[in-house]
């Protein structure tokens, strides 16, 4: 069969949002109360410039009660989750009511109804419109949710999905003095990322061409959240740093060669930024050049670990700046709870 004039499912548009307000490291480090050269160098050595919160100096952190921070979750989340909506379905020039389904990914708080429903209130969506919410799938979020969007399109091909990940990290933090909450409270931003997804032909979007998970449950609790004193934490062991590219590795290996392609035909690296370390694992594990995580560099620097969304910022940042061309390859990359490393095909 020739893809080319197949219609399969496609990335058609993406709408990115953050809360309004930037700061720098130094202004987070000193909001956290910290008062510690040690974790100062921690914030203001972690390749990143800046980070948007949902949150201003007069905010009582880091003395917020848990109904303050679900309050912050929910009002952040509705925020900049329909920012995002909003953008994506003017780019794509869709109208909500055209959309089938809808599906919503967060791991930093907890709504129900969910934000899937809220989103149809928001949007003003059709009553018969199909929804799903996606818990725990922390930074690999993204993937997850599209894989569930591109397997409703194999199965309702008329259909038009939205995709919608978004985390408040800012109703997350937790200080109790320990490496792993320093350093989420060190690299965590918040942000939204939609994306419209339906099937097309190659002539516009990205096509996504599939799949690969490498899910090594040895180390399911060597990162995630968990509640301590009823408030999230996060789970951040530094074994991920050394786990990451192996795994990450695997499931590329598989992705390309089920799909006829090698290394060097991938020429657009969507790689999830997760933080510094973890970016030149995954470079190293690759063997790729530091120009092929340029785009994850700048998003780490501009906004930070942002979690589940953070990859859609990298693929939106690879489609304005990373000159793709017509039939090039592209694989996104992100690592969460599981372990998992999750993978997608992507051809343009």
């Amino acid at each position: 069969m020739d893809i080319k004039k197949e219609k399969i499912p496609m990335i058609l548009s993406i709408g990115t949002a953050n809360p309004e307000k930037s700061y720098t490291q130094e202004e987070i480090y000193k909001i956290s109360g910290y008062k510690s050269k040690k974790i100062e160098s921690i914030f203001l050595n972690s390749s990143i410039a800046k980070r948007h919160m949902f949150f201003t100096e007069e905010d009582p952190v880091p003395n917020e009660n848990l109904d303050q921070l679900h309050r912050r979750y929910k009002k952040g989340s509705i925020s900049i989750g329909t920012e995002a909506v909003r953008r994506c379905l003017k780019n794509a020039r869709v109208e909500a009511k055209e959309i089938d389904f809808i599906i919503a990914t967060s791991c930093t708080g907890y709504l129900c109804p969910g934000l899937s429903s809220i989103m149809v209130k928001e949007f003003q969506m059709r009553e018969n419109i199909q929804r799903t919410d996606i818990q725990g799938m922390g930074c690999a979020g993204a993937l997850p949710s599209i894989q569930r969007a591109y397997d409703h399109i194999r199965a309702y091909p008329e259909h038009k999905v939205l995709l919608l990940c978004v985390e408040i990290c800012s109703a997350a933090y937790y200080l109790n003095g320990s490496m792993e909450t320093i350093i989420g409270n060190a690299i965590c931003g918040d942000g939204a990322a939609a994306m419209l997804i339906s099937n097309g032909s190659s002539d516009s979007g990205q096509r996504i061409l599939g799949f690969q998970s490498e899910v090594d449950s040895e180390f399911l609790d060597s990162v995630g959240l968990c509640y301590e004193n009823g408030r999230l934490k996060i789970i951040l062991g530094k074994e991920i740093q050394k786990l990451a590219g192996p795994s990450v590795n695997k499931a590329v290996k598989e992705l390309i060669g089920r799909n006829g392609l090698e290394k060097k035909d991938i020429k657009h690296w969507v790689i999830h930024p997760g933080g510094r370390n973890v970016i030149e694992n995954i470079r190293e594990e690759l063997g790729l050049k530091e120009e092929d995580i340029r785009h994850s560099k700048l998003i780490l620097s501009n906004y930070g670990n942002m979690s589940s969304p953070t990859v859609i910022f990298v693929l939106e940042e690879t489609i304005k700046c990373g000159n793709p061309k017509k039939g090039d390859y592209g694989v996104m990359i992100a690592l969460g709870p599981g372990l998992a490393a999750e993978t997608a095909l992507l051809q343009w």
